[in-house]
């Protein structure tokens, strides 16, 4: 379906024979994350939409808009195969009229991290969520913590605007070797493929180290220096609170922490995120 006048009108139906809905938000060149995300909307509900959008208001001006990879119809061929009840379409003139004036920011958790480096990111994810959930109005919506701050900021959005979603996390899905699977992992040459996974390795490693005991600034400069002589960029590298990403002041997490981590592998940015290990679990901030 490519307008919210049909998507509304299925919806409609849908609810008329007592069935629970799910959305799944994505921007399309779906992997193996996205569709494992697709999985955990089919077993929490009835009828599960999926929309492909790639939005423009969440890129930079110097950003990869343009070049992002775009795969419609392998996409719809997965989601078929894998279930998905309807996929919602629709072109940059359905999402936004030409005097489109409005901006959902989120303060707090879009803040440091991400949004420090990206500051037009958070704003234009939290507009086209917003206008989604209005436009699909499911019972629950799915995201991964991959995107964790993303997550956090959508769940703050939810709550303070009283919208009648529940918000669902799925795991990260990473290959075998430990990469976070990313639509822009397509970007990586060969060789920057091999040392990619350093990153996750890097940061579980340090976020073990804290989880033992080791000051929080010693696991940070091990790990920075560990990925710079490896030939990443880092663009952060902190450990945060896992509920409200608020930085800690001592040497120790004193609640649920997370490493987080985004760093530029060639023209590829790659970001991630680990649980601080606590005795006999781990933190789920997000769960």
């Amino acid at each position: 379906m490519r307008t919210v006048d049909e998507l509304r009108a299925q919806v409609a139906a849908w609810r008329r024979q007592g069935l629970r809905i799910a959305l799944v938000p994505t921007m399309g060149a779906l992997h193996e994350g996205h569709l494992s995300l697709v999985e955990l909307a089919l077993g929490a509900a009835d009828r599960v939409v999926v929309s492909i959008f790639v939005n423009p208001t969440q890129f930079g001006p110097e950003e990869d808009f343009a070049t992002y990879p775009r795969s419609e119809a392998q996409d719809r061929a997965k989601l078929a195969a894998l279930g998905a009840h309807l996929v919602f379409a629709p072109g940059e003139e359905e999402m936004f009229a030409p005097d489109f004036s409005t901006e959902v920011f989120v303060a707090g958790v879009s803040e440091g991290l991400c949004g420090a480096s990206r500051p037009h990111f958070f704003a234009g994810v939290a507009t086209i969520v917003a206008k989604l959930l209005n436009q699909c109005q499911p019972d629950i919506a799915v995201f991964g913590e991959k995107d964790y701050q993303q997550l956090l900021v959508i769940r703050r959005m939810v709550r303070d605007l009283d919208m009648p979603v529940d918000i669902l996390a799925a795991p990260i899905v990473r290959d075998s070797d430990g990469l976070a699977l990313s639509s822009r992992n397509a970007y990586l040459s060969a060789a920057e493929r091999q040392i990619a996974p350093l990153l996750h390795r890097a940061i579980a490693d340090m976020a073990q180290d804290v989880a033992e005991g080791r000051p929080m600034s010693e696991a940070l400069e091990a790990a920075r220096r560990r990925l710079e002589g490896a030939g990443f960029e880092v663009d952060y590298l902190e450990i945060r609170g896992a509920a409200d990403l608020v930085p800690f002041e001592g040497e120790q997490p004193d609640r649920p922490a997370r490493v987080f981590a985004a760093a530029w592998l060639g023209r590829t940015r790659l970001i991630d995120n680990v649980p601080v290990p606590t005795t006999g679990t781990e933190s789920e901030g997000a769960a």
